[in-house]
């Protein structure tokens, strides 16, 4: 025999029962007495079985009711939790947020965020995927993360863009290189020294090629490193010189290497938040985003 309750059905026996009354578990039920009694009696009919002995004055639980009851309070309990879970999901408190991110914006941006996010909602993850622009972008777009924070993308596609903070360029070099004597450095000032360039992929290399062709030069870039640590290392061995954007600063500055603002002309990156148009976040990915917008989250840049 199969029986099926529905969750009403089991929630006014348990209340019955809890009570031992049908009057004050029909109050308590926000329901009539009548309705409340016929409830139990269709469920009576359905195990072919008494729930309960009444007469004038007791309602207690026969054979049938004991057994039913312990399974009765497992089933509104879980409901209970899971719904419980379902409204902590919806108010941003509980689930995972995955973001991918350029590696400087995920080194400089991110845990500063990170730690007011969760100091505010301690029940969800944060999952960091640190890539280049093209792999940020893709992650996004696939649903793989929630959010991108990387460049303004050149073809946006289905993905939406939102501004957060601008990222200048700024020549990078060691101590007793003739750049660290300069109090800034042009782009032409590249033209007769080794460039250590970032990958053709980067987006560090487009800002790169785009001022190189502003300014009519052709410097030869040599290695075309994928990481910036690569870079840096490279640029403290003193094989070369290179350009990096502010949010590479914190590793440049680990590495015990100058830094000189980096004009004619001025190369500007806009960092933001990505995320796929027209599809919903949830609620905690919501709720991220708003915290890197909030105009209350103001990152420092090093400069």
């Amino acid at each position: 025999m199969r029986i099926s309750f529905s969750l009403p059905q089991v929630t006014a026996f348990v209340k019955v029962a809890e009570t031992g009354s049908f009057t004050v578990a029909a109050k308590r039920l926000s329901v009539s007495q009548p309705a409340l009694s016929r409830t139990i009696r269709l469920m009576e009919e359905a195990i072919g079985s008494r729930l309960f002995d009444r007469d004038t004055r007791n309602v207690v639980l026969t054979p049938a009711g004991d057994e039913l009851l312990p399974i009765a309070l497992r089933m509104v309990l879980e409901f209970d939790s899971a719904f419980g879970e379902l409204a902590q999901f919806l108010g941003g408190q509980r689930g995972r947020v995955t973001v991918a991110a350029l590696p400087s914006a995920a080194a400089v941006l991110l845990p500063q965020a990170i730690v007011r996010f969760q100091a505010a909602y301690p029940g969800v993850e944060v999952v960091i995927r640190d890539d280049l622009a093209h792999a940020v972008a893709a992650s996004v777009a696939d649903g793989i993360a929630d959010l991108g924070l990387t460049v303004r993308p050149a073809e946006p596609g289905a993905l939406s863009y939102r501004p957060l903070v601008s990222d200048d360029f700024v020549a990078v070099c060691r101590g007793d290189d003739p750049f660290a004597a300069m109090a800034e450095v042009g782009w032409r000032d590249f033209a007769e020294r080794p460039f250590i360039a970032m990958a053709q992929t980067s987006s560090v290399r487009a800002m790169t090629n785009a001022a190189f062709l502003q300014t009519g030069l052709s410097p030869k870039q040599l290695y075309e490193c994928s990481h910036l640590a690569t870079t840096v290392s490279l640029v403290a061995a003193g094989l070369g010189v290179t350009a990096l954007p502010n949010l590479t600063l914190p590793l440049v500055n680990a590495a015990g290497l100058i830094t000189r603002p980096l004009k004619d002309p001025t190369m500007r990156r806009s960092i933001g938040v990505l995320t796929r148009g027209g599809r919903s976040l949830s609620p905690a990915a919501l709720n991220f985003m708003n915290l890197l917008s909030d105009g209350n989250f103001r990152p420092v840049l090093p400069s």
